[in-house]
């Protein structure tokens, strides 16, 4: 499902824990890290749609998180030229994303990679609040950026440092 513009509709999963690291996961096979996120159906919420990927990619149930908050509005990136699909109809030129926090709950050995169709992650790590804006594939990194400052907003205040100065400048 893309829209008009051609973005297609995605969730985005900001996981921590109590003391407000992050949930980064490497791309299966690749050097690569993110958080979670993924496509929302056509006959889906956001919400459900979180939900789902959260299962698909992390093995987390709803009762092993406590959902802290959204972003307000969709965030849109653009995807370099590269990556765009020409031959694709609709053409599909980025993503919208509604993003969430959430809190784990439950332990963390209930993380898992097996419960999609095809693995996402392969490895999972808890970094410090601010470290995936630097880390992150570049065409990214100002919806990471706009998300995380939403919603770092929504924690307990001493947990993160919301002014980071150096990972907000660029």
């Amino acid at each position: 499902m893309i829209d008009s513009k051609g973005y297609r509709p995605n969730v985005g999963i900001i996981l921590c824990n109590d003391d407000g690291r992050l949930f980064w996961a490497k791309r299966t096979g690749m050097n690569s890290w993110q958080f979670p996120q993924g496509g929302i159906h056509p006959d889906e919420t956001p919400e459900a749609a979180m939900y789902r990927e959260l299962w698909e990619e992390t093995g987390l149930h709803a009762e092993d998180v406590q959902l802290i908050g959204r972003t307000r509005y969709w965030l849109r990136y653009k995807l370099p030229d590269r990556y765009i699909r020409r031959k694709s109809m609709p053409l599909c030129i980025g993503q919208k994303q509604i993003w969430f926090i959430l809190r784990l709950v439950s332990k963390e050995s209930n993380v898992r990679f097996d419960c999609g169709e095809k693995p996402e992650f392969d490895h999972w790590r808890w970094v410090d609040y601010w470290e995936p804006i630097k880390h992150v594939v570049y065409f990214k990194r100002k919806v990471y950026r706009r998300a995380m400052t939403e919603l770092g907003e929504m924690l307990i205040p001493e947990s993160v440092p919301i002014s980071a100065e150096g990972y907000l400048a660029n």
